[in-house]
């Protein structure tokens, strides 16, 4: 069984993301960028099931510009045994990669495919569903344990009123949460055999996919800066001014 893993390039989540100062977008000039980190608990979770016999090759794909080879060598590193790229300089949004995602589906017959429950840049969250549901496989969301036997995939998942199981039939659609593993780290060894390993590249032409944008981004800001706090000398002090000034009570 092969198991598909999208994976994307976002703003590395240690660096402080700045607003360009025309408001068009994010700056991403000589910014750190790396593996989106729920991308790689779903590179973790696929190589565990190939390391317990479960899958046959764990592939990893990306939509988007040459620059995420580099990502994509990354996964490799991690245990992924080969990559795809659909290389586009077109802004690749949900819907598109979505269907981007689904052509390559059609040529690899995937038994799984392992989403990111999201991405820390857009927090969309749609990726996976989207694709699920152009693929017409069912998806079992925001999985925090899974376990694949017998043409079924169980997933526990976390829902408001406490834990979930659920039981899909393979070939099916899984996005992770952040309790679903902990992801290693690339190896000196594993990072030189990834150089080696295939990364095949291919266009949305190729796989009949229109990439144009179906969402137009307006403006984008930076959150407001919190005002500093000040300290009070009493109690009396603070309720005057919880009373008064943040009249948050009578």
């Amino acid at each position: 069984m092969k198991v598909i893993v999208p994976v994307k390039r976002v703003v590395d989540y240690n660096v402080k993301v700045r607003v360009k100062p025309d408001n068009t977008g994010v700056d991403l000039s000589n910014v750190k960028m790396s593996v989106n980190p729920f991308c790689e608990i779903g590179i973790e979770e696929a190589v565990r099931m190939k390391e317990a016999g479960v899958a046959e090759e764990v592939i990893a794909v990306a939509v988007g510009s040459t620059a995420c080879q580099e990502q994509l060598r990354t996964c490799l590193a991690l245990g992924a045994d080969r990559a795809i790229l659909v290389e586009t300089d077109v802004e690749a949004q949900p819907l598109a990669i979505a269907r981007a995602l689904v052509a390559v589906q059609e040529r690899e017959q995937a038994g799984v495919v392992i989403f990111g429950k999201q991405s820390i840049d857009g927090d969309n969250s749609q990726t996976g569903q989207m694709f699920a549901a152009l693929a017409g496989m069912p998806q079992a969301t925001f999985a925090s344990e899974v376990t694949v036997a017998d043409g079924k995939a169980q997933v526990l998942r976390e829902i408001d009123g406490g834990m979930q199981t659920i039981s899909v039939n393979l070939p099916a659609v899984v996005t992770t949460d952040l309790r679903l593993n902990e992801p290693r780290y690339a190896s000196l060894p594993n990072i030189m055999k990834a150089k080696k390993k295939p990364l095949d590249v291919l266009t949305p032409d190729e796989l009949g996919v229109d990439m144009n944008p179906t969402v137009e981004v307006l403006r984008v800001e930076a959150p407001a800066e919190r005002a500093a706090g000040i300290k009070v000398e009493s109690v009396e002090q603070l309720v005057d001014k919880l009373k008064n000034e943040a009249k948050v009570i009578s």
